[in-house]
C-alpha cells in the first residue's frame, strides 16, 4: 500500500520541528512557510503573492 502525503503538510512539519529545535527563529520560519505556498501553487498561494505584494509595495514607499 503506497501511502500519500501533500508535500505541504511535510514541509508544514519540517518546519514545525526546526522552530521546536530552535535551529531556525519563528520570523524565518514564516518566511519560508510563505514562500512555499508561493512555489507551490497551492489554492492559498494567490492570497499570499498578494499579500506579498502589498508589502513589498509598501516597504517601497517609505522613505
Amino acid at each position: 500500500m503506497i501511502v500519500s502525503i501533500s508535500s505541504a503538510l511535510l514541509f508544514a512539519v519540517i518546519t514545525v520541528v526546526l522552530v521546536r529545535a530552535q535551529r531556525v527563529s519563528v520570523g524565518s520560519a514564516v518566511l519560508v512557510w510563505l514562500s512555499g505556498f508561493t512555489a507551490a501553487g497551492t489554492g492559498l498561494a494567490k492570497p499570499v503573492n498578494g499579500a506579498l505584494a502589498s508589502l513589498a509595495n509598501y516597504v517601497s514607499t517609505i522613505h
